[in-house]
């Protein structure tokens, strides 16, 4: 049993803002969260990037393919409790780092053997799980699982996708926010999608503004220039 299943690709930057804000509610209410796959890459397989996405878009995607294979065999091989602190330690190297001189060179390198061995490393895991960066045959279950969450909400959505007391309960794309709240927001914020959630005929809260979320790895603060951005990649920036 567990309290919510998170549908995460890890390339992702609102995954991952979205999952540092539940592990701060997991933390406080002593929640289970059962860490599963979503691609972006597959997600859009039939989409062509260079018409639809800027240039890095296609290494990212696919790096988070490669990166969600890992996570595949980690779950196989050491179970569900080695994919949080995976999935944890990815997110925290990809985007609570320094910005790089060259990001676009930076999102092919996140699915390498170079970037996953000092992780695998520090979380005391086998070094020959990164062959799986490499093994297609994991496509299987991450599409299995993508498949999974699209039924839960239909195929218009992105990353992430949360499935509020599984099986029964009701899943939706999002919440997407861009900062993380404090402490106690934290679970006020909860308590308010949670009951969107739990209302029967509730389908949908959206607004296409948005801002960039505030990592370090994006050089974005929160008293600088909001940028406004989708997850299919167009954006442009607004004074706050």
């Amino acid at each position: 049993m567990t309290d919510l299943r998170f549908y995460f690709d890890p390339v992702c930057p609102f995954a991952w803002m979205t999952s540092k804000w539940v592990r701060m509610v997991a933390a406080q209410r002593d929640y289970s969260v059962d860490w599963r796959f979503i691609s972006l890459r597959l997600l859009n397989a039939h989409i062509d990037y260079d018409a639809h996405f800027p240039p890095e878009y296609e290494a990212g995607h696919t790096a988070g393919l490669r990166l969600l294979r890992m996570c595949a065999a980690t779950r196989e091989a050491h179970g569900r409790e080695a994919v949080d602190g995976l999935y944890a330690a990815l997110g925290a190297a990809v985007f609570d780092r320094e910005p790089v001189p060259d990001e676009a060179e930076f999102h092919a390198r996140r699915g390498t053997l170079e970037f996953v061995a000092p992780i695998l490393e520090g979380l005391g895991l086998p070094a020959d799980l990164a062959d799986a960066l490499e093994d297609t045959s994991r496509d299987a279950v991450v599409q299995a699982e993508t498949d999974e969450a699209l039924a839960l909400t239909g195929k218009d959505v992105g990353t992430p996708i949360l499935h509020f007391e599984p099986p029964e309960g009701v899943a939706f794309f999002g919440p997407v926010i861009s900062r993380l709240p404090s402490e106690s927001e934290a679970v006020a914020l909860w308590e308010h999608v949670v009951g969107l959630a739990r209302f029967g005929g509730f389908a949908e809260l959206k607004r296409s503004l948005r801002e960039l979320p505030q990592l370090r790895a994006l050089g974005v603060s929160t008293d600088e220039v909001g940028v406004t951005q989708d997850w299919h990649g167009g954006s442009r920036r607004q004074k706050k």
